[in-house]
């Protein structure tokens, strides 16, 4: 048996080396974490709000399922060009363009709220979401070095699910605390519509760290707007492996994610409030998973890391949607939101590191049609299943997805992997 001494000396070295990694991170990467804490605080109060922003003008779920389509597709169908852009640009200039469509997109929703405004915004907030998507996991690679880059990928994800578990907390008090401001109830569409303004002001601040970013503009020589399907067309056998899994799992996600905080409202009842801090606390769990998934992806290997946290997921997804109390299906979500997610840089890094480095845009290029490609069909087909059969339905569908997409990682990667030393 371990004495706790021997126990302490490991967890001891382990913070060290942990915080001597995130040292190592270089100025360009500090900067872009900052503006990922700030922005990822204002989107978290706007995930939570916009749902019930879009219910309390007396519009129904399918018209949330569409605008959540609208977006994903956007980003699915520019994801080529945006891709090719970015190059042209420079990744400073992208991700600010990014941030920059995506405040335009929210704030053109709260002046102009009709169904057409809502998809011609959700189509210029697809291109934010695109731009910044593929400028991203290259931005990341450019600056850092291979030892630290695990973590930064990681620490990334982790500190935006940070600040989103304060945005999820602030944005169900919000409407609240703004609705005699607002001259009406905390549900009323003049609450949620200054609450989502705060949004966009706190969004805005998030610019400002990417304009100190020290960047060269790229040459349009480096790359052609074909070289997806140039790529692809070479590399079919890989590409397929690294891309369709997460297909698969997008396409799932779609079903239910886009609609939890309508789902514990329908379902459970609960108030903004307590969605709030449900979510709150969902993506502070997420975020403490994201942090220590480097150590672990260290030891047992990225893929594995992948494979068993996806793996264990599922249970908890079960009931998260079929618990029959709240306390249950609350429980479930939290484990469940940790587990699934915390994988998602490794596996990002792992992709990443499967090709070289010329290709790396271009594959992200890839990356992003494939995370957007689910998210572009299933809200819309989820929310009309939703309004005739419920959430049920949507929840064994996703289960099935997951199950699938899990059993490729570890077909196409696992079984033929060496153990990590």
């Amino acid at each position: 048996m371990k004495r706790p001494s021997n126990i302490a000396s490991k967890i001891a070295r382990g913070l060290r080396g942990y915080a001597q990694n995130v040292r190592a991170f270089s100025r360009n990467a500090s900067l872009y974490l900052i503006s990922t804490v700030i922005s990822s605080a204002a989107f978290g109060v706007f995930r939570l709000l916009f749902n019930f922003y879009v219910l309390s003008l007396g519009y129904d779920q399918a018209l949330v399922g569409n605008l959540v389509t609208t977006s994903s597709l956007t980003a699915l169908i520019a994801a080529i060009p945006m891709g090719y852009l970015a190059d042209v640009l420079g990744r400073k200039v992208s991700l600010i363009g990014g941030g920059v469509l995506t405040i335009l997109a929210i704030a053109g929703m709260l002046i102009f709220p009709s169904p057409l405004v809502f998809i011609l915004m959700n189509i210029l907030m697809g291109l934010g979401q695109s731009i910044s998507g593929v400028t991203m996991g290259p931005f990341l690679m450019e600056n850092s070095g291979e030892k630290e880059r695990t973590y930064l990928f990681s620490f990334s994800s982790g500190l935006s699910m940070a600040a989103s578990s304060v945005g999820n907390w602030v944005g169900g008090l919000l409407p609240t605390w703004l609705a005699g401001l607002a001259g009406g109830a905390a549900t009323s569409s003049a609450a949620y519509r200054l609450s989502l303004t705060a949004v966009v002001v706190i969004a805005s601040l998030s610019v400002i760290p990417l304009f100190m970013l020290g960047m060269r503009k790229g040459k349009v020589s480096e790359r052609s707007l074909f070289a997806p399907f140039t790529y692809f067309k070479d590399h079919p056998a890989l590409l397929g492996k690294l891309v369709l899994p997460m297909l698969i799992t997008s396409i799932g996600a779609g079903l239910i994610m886009p609609f939890m905080n309508i789902f514990f409202r329908q379902v459970h009842g609960q108030s903004d409030s307590a969605i709030g801090t449900l979510f709150a606390f969902g993506s502070l769990a997420m975020g403490i998973g994201l942090l220590i998934a480097p150590p672990l992806a260290e030891r047992y290997g990225k893929i594995q890391l992948v494979v068993i946290t996806q793996a264990l997921s599922i249970p908890f997804l079960v009931l998260l949607g079929f618990a029959p109390a709240y306390w249950l299906s609350a429980s479930a979500y939290y484990i469940r939101v940790a587990l699934m997610n915390m994988s998602s840089p490794v596996y990002q890094t792992f992709v990443m590191e499967k090709v070289e480095p010329s290709a790396r845009a271009t594959v992200a290029s890839l990356v992003s049609m494939a995370n957007s490609f689910g998210w572009a069909f299933s809200p819309t087909i989820s929310g009309e299943i939703q309004v005739r059969f419920g959430f049920g339905p949507a929840f064994i569908l996703t289960i099935i997805l997951y199950a699938l997409s899990i059993t490729m990682y570890w077909g196409f990667f696992w079984r033929r992997s060496k153990k990590p030393r």
